[in-house]
């Protein structure tokens, strides 16, 4: 269903949600009980790819709903430095 825009005069803009065909010219404002104006408003359409509304979908969900890590972060664990026994290793330059 369509999102449709309501300014009331004392308390500013009201949204609500209507069929399009059951769309009425005003609504009651929930704070001060007053007559809320249709208003024209622009269309909320977006003209990016599914990949950048996905993104754009997982960013604004891990700000309320983070995801839980269960282990250390990827990539921080570094393999150990091979060692050698070999005494002529010992005489090359090191970084």
């Amino acid at each position: 269903m369509p999102l449709y825009e309501f300014r009331c005069t004392d308390c500013g803009p009201v949204e609500r949600s209507f069929a399009m065909a059951e769309v009425p010219t005003s609504v009651v404002c929930p704070r001060c009980d007053g007559q809320s104006r249709r208003m024209v408003s622009s269309p909320r359409l977006s003209h990016a790819s599914s990949t950048a509304m996905g993104l754009l979908d997982s960013t604004a969900r891990s700000a309320h709903e983070p995801a839980v890590v269960s282990g250390s972060v990827p990539g921080a664990r570094r393999s150990p430095t091979p060692m050698t026994s070999n005494p002529l290793h010992r005489k090359l330059p090191r970084p």
